[in-house]
């Protein structure tokens, strides 16, 4: 599955010093508030951004918040103004872990039981797959990114699935994020480029507060 989304100009090492890079600033110019600009999101897409405006998590960095349920990605800048949103395709089977040693094998040998998008915290940066076309490269040892969404078979109809008004047939990817090609290029790699960011991948299967907004002893905050 590396073959689709592994990095091509980064090294695996690189990418690591951008992620220490991203966990290690001071925080300067992070999110007071998060803006949606009118939009209403859900109540836990709503909790996580409050929690990332008030803690600074996003470390100074333009972050995004994925809404499973929903099927929704929520672009915003470092300072928490919403920069887009848009309707996304996400992994077939529902689920928030990844399966292991899942991005060491090729796409004919994932089980669809293991097509899920993992939720968690990850540190994102743009990048290019095999073929040259640019991603956002989320998890690399997953294979997971977030990219134009591709043609498919036929009878997949991933082009309408995402025109669709409901989120109930947006489950159709091997895990990764398939968002429209006009809102990769106007919002996405506008907001990535030249920096690393912050992608949250909100839970499906249990609270967005069990991952999100919590203190060092577990509660809430």
């Amino acid at each position: 599955m590396k073959a689709l989304s592994a990095p091509g100009g980064f090294t695996r090492l690189a990418l690591s010093r951008v992620a220490l890079a991203a966990l290690c600033a001071t925080g300067a110019g992070t999110a007071a508030s998060v803006d949606f600009a009118g939009h209403e999101p859900s109540p836990e897409v709503r909790h996580v951004a409050q929690w990332i405006g008030e803690s600074g998590d996003n470390a100074g960095l333009p972050f995004m918040l994925i809404d499973k349920v929903s099927a929704r990605v929520f672009v915003f800048d470092a300072a928490g103004r919403l920069r887009g949103h848009e309707a996304a395709l996400l992994g077939s089977a529902r689920g928030d872990k990844t399966a292991a040693g899942i991005g060491d094998l090729s796409m004919s040998a994932i089980r669809p039981e293991d097509r899920t998008t993992p939720a968690g915290r990850f540190v994102a940066h743009l990048d290019k797959d095999i073929k040259g076309h640019g991603v956002l490269l989320i998890d690399y040892d997953a294979s997971i990114a977030l990219h134009p969404v591709v043609p498919g078979t036929p009878k997949e109809r991933r082009a309408e699935r995402l025109s669709s008004e409901t989120p109930d047939d947006n489950r159709i990817s091997f895990g990764c994020i398939n968002v429209p090609p006009s809102f990769y290029q106007s919002v996405v790699a506008p907001a990535f480029k030249q920096t690393a960011g912050i992608v949250y991948i909100l839970p499906e299967t249990s609270p967005a507060s069990e991952l999100f907004g919590k203190s060092a002893t577990g509660a809430a905050q």
